[in-house]
Protein backbone atom coordinates (compact mmCIF):
# COMPACT_ATOMS: atom_id res chain seq x y z
CA UNK A 1 0.00 0.00 0.00
CA UNK A 2 1.44 3.37 -1.02
CA UNK A 3 2.06 6.10 1.55
CA UNK A 4 -0.33 8.99 0.79
CA UNK A 5 1.17 11.46 3.25
CA UNK A 6 2.70 14.57 1.69
CA UNK A 7 6.46 14.81 1.42
CA UNK A 8 8.45 17.13 3.68
CA UNK A 9 9.21 19.29 0.63
CA UNK A 10 5.48 19.75 -0.08
CA UNK A 11 4.80 20.60 3.55
CA UNK A 12 7.64 23.15 3.70
CA UNK A 13 6.54 24.75 0.40
CA UNK A 14 2.98 25.04 1.70
CA UNK A 15 4.17 26.43 5.05
CA UNK A 16 6.35 28.95 3.23
CA UNK A 17 3.38 30.03 1.11
CA UNK A 18 1.26 30.41 4.26
CA UNK A 19 3.95 32.57 5.90
CA UNK A 20 4.17 34.76 2.78
CA UNK A 21 0.38 35.19 2.69
CA UNK A 22 0.30 36.12 6.38
CA UNK A 23 3.15 38.61 5.89
CA UNK A 24 1.29 40.10 2.92
CA UNK A 25 -1.92 40.50 4.96
CA UNK A 26 -0.19 42.12 7.94
CA UNK A 27 1.82 44.49 5.74
CA UNK A 28 -1.30 45.44 3.80
CA UNK A 29 -3.19 46.31 6.99
CA UNK A 30 -0.14 48.19 8.34
CA UNK A 31 0.02 50.17 5.10
CA UNK A 32 -3.65 51.12 5.31
CA UNK A 33 -3.40 52.13 8.98
CA UNK A 34 -0.39 54.41 8.55
CA UNK A 35 -1.74 55.89 5.30
CA UNK A 36 -5.07 56.90 6.88
CA UNK A 37 -3.55 58.19 10.14
CA UNK A 38 -4.49 61.86 10.40
CA UNK A 39 -5.00 64.19 13.31
CA UNK A 40 -5.93 67.85 13.66
CA UNK A 41 -3.66 69.83 15.98
CA UNK A 42 -5.83 71.39 18.68
CA UNK A 43 -3.62 74.48 18.97
CA UNK A 44 -3.17 75.40 15.30
CA UNK A 45 -6.00 73.53 13.57
CA UNK A 46 -3.41 72.09 11.18
CA UNK A 47 -3.85 68.54 9.86
CA UNK A 48 -1.06 66.16 10.86
CA UNK A 49 -0.42 63.12 8.69
CA UNK A 50 2.26 60.46 8.33
CA UNK A 51 4.06 62.36 5.55
CA UNK A 52 4.82 65.19 7.99
CA UNK A 53 7.38 62.93 9.72
CA UNK A 54 10.47 61.49 8.04
CA UNK A 55 10.36 58.47 10.31
CA UNK A 56 6.84 57.53 9.28
CA UNK A 57 7.78 58.07 5.64
CA UNK A 58 10.64 55.62 6.18
CA UNK A 59 8.26 53.20 7.88
CA UNK A 60 5.80 53.33 4.99
CA UNK A 61 8.68 52.84 2.54
CA UNK A 62 9.76 49.68 4.34
CA UNK A 63 6.16 48.46 4.32
CA UNK A 64 5.88 49.04 0.56
CA UNK A 65 9.23 47.37 -0.18
CA UNK A 66 8.25 44.37 1.96
CA UNK A 67 4.79 44.32 0.41
CA UNK A 68 6.13 44.24 -3.16
CA UNK A 69 8.76 41.61 -2.31
CA UNK A 70 6.13 39.41 -0.64
CA UNK A 71 3.76 39.82 -3.56
CA UNK A 72 6.52 38.61 -5.88
CA UNK A 73 7.44 35.73 -3.57
CA UNK A 74 3.77 34.76 -3.16
CA UNK A 75 3.51 34.43 -6.93
CA UNK A 76 6.66 32.28 -6.99
CA UNK A 77 5.38 30.17 -4.08
CA UNK A 78 1.95 29.63 -5.62
CA UNK A 79 3.58 28.54 -8.87
CA UNK A 80 5.89 26.17 -6.96
CA UNK A 81 3.08 24.63 -4.88
CA UNK A 82 0.77 24.19 -7.89
CA UNK A 83 3.29 22.98 -10.47
CA UNK A 84 5.92 21.39 -8.24
CA UNK A 85 8.62 23.31 -10.14
CA UNK A 86 10.45 26.46 -9.11
CA UNK A 87 10.18 29.65 -11.16
CA UNK A 88 13.86 30.45 -10.62
CA UNK A 89 15.57 27.12 -11.11
CA UNK A 90 19.09 26.25 -10.04
CA UNK A 91 21.12 27.74 -7.24
CA UNK A 92 20.18 31.31 -8.21
CA UNK A 93 16.58 30.84 -7.11
CA UNK A 94 17.57 29.47 -3.72
CA UNK A 95 20.09 32.28 -3.24
CA UNK A 96 17.48 34.90 -4.24
CA UNK A 97 15.03 33.49 -1.68
CA UNK A 98 17.68 33.25 1.05
CA UNK A 99 19.22 36.71 0.67
CA UNK A 100 15.93 38.37 -0.27
CA UNK A 101 14.24 37.14 2.89
CA UNK A 102 17.20 38.22 5.03
CA UNK A 103 17.38 41.72 3.54
CA UNK A 104 13.62 42.31 3.59
CA UNK A 105 13.30 41.10 7.17
CA UNK A 106 15.97 43.63 8.21
CA UNK A 107 14.10 46.39 6.38
CA UNK A 108 10.87 45.43 8.12
CA UNK A 109 12.35 45.37 11.62
CA UNK A 110 14.10 48.71 11.07
CA UNK A 111 10.85 50.30 9.86
CA UNK A 112 8.95 48.90 12.82
CA UNK A 113 11.58 50.09 15.28
CA UNK A 114 11.61 53.56 13.78
CA UNK A 115 7.82 53.74 13.96
CA UNK A 116 7.76 52.63 17.58
CA UNK A 117 10.47 55.13 18.49
CA UNK A 118 8.73 58.14 17.00
CA UNK A 119 5.36 57.11 18.39
CA UNK A 120 6.82 56.94 21.92
CA UNK A 121 8.35 60.39 21.45
CA UNK A 122 5.08 61.87 20.15
CA UNK A 123 3.16 60.39 23.08
CA UNK A 124 5.60 61.77 25.64
CA UNK A 125 3.85 64.46 27.62
CA UNK A 126 0.75 64.33 25.42
CA UNK A 127 -2.35 62.19 25.65
CA UNK A 128 -2.80 59.31 23.27
CA UNK A 129 -4.75 60.20 20.14
CA UNK A 130 -6.02 58.41 17.04
CA UNK A 131 -2.95 59.40 15.01
CA UNK A 132 -0.41 57.89 17.39
CA UNK A 133 -2.69 54.92 18.08
CA UNK A 134 -2.86 54.10 14.34
CA UNK A 135 0.87 54.65 13.93
CA UNK A 136 1.55 52.36 16.90
CA UNK A 137 -0.81 49.70 15.51
CA UNK A 138 0.87 49.96 12.11
CA UNK A 139 4.33 49.53 13.67
CA UNK A 140 3.02 46.52 15.61
CA UNK A 141 1.66 44.91 12.46
CA UNK A 142 4.95 45.63 10.72
CA UNK A 143 6.72 43.87 13.57
CA UNK A 144 4.46 40.83 13.10
CA UNK A 145 5.22 40.97 9.36
CA UNK A 146 8.92 40.89 10.26
CA UNK A 147 8.37 37.81 12.42
CA UNK A 148 6.63 35.95 9.59
CA UNK A 149 9.37 36.96 7.15
CA UNK A 150 12.01 35.80 9.63
CA UNK A 151 10.22 32.45 9.88
CA UNK A 152 10.09 32.23 6.08
CA UNK A 153 13.80 33.00 6.07
CA UNK A 154 14.34 29.91 8.20
CA UNK A 155 12.57 27.76 5.62
CA UNK A 156 14.62 29.25 2.79
CA UNK A 157 17.79 28.66 4.82
CA UNK A 158 16.90 24.98 5.12
CA UNK A 159 16.06 24.78 1.42
CA UNK A 160 19.41 26.37 0.51
CA UNK A 161 21.35 24.01 2.76
CA UNK A 162 19.50 20.99 1.31
CA UNK A 163 20.28 22.23 -2.20
CA UNK A 164 23.99 22.76 -1.53
CA UNK A 165 24.30 19.38 0.25
CA UNK A 166 22.72 17.42 -2.60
Amino acid sequence: MADSSPSSTTVSRTALLLLRVLTFIFLFIALILIAVAKQTDDNTGEKIKFSDFYTYRYMISTIIIGFVYNLLQMGFSIFTVVSGNRVLSGDGGYLFDFFGDKIISYFLISGSSAGFGLTVELRRGAPSNSFTDKAHASASLLLIGFLFTAMASTFTSFALSKKTNS
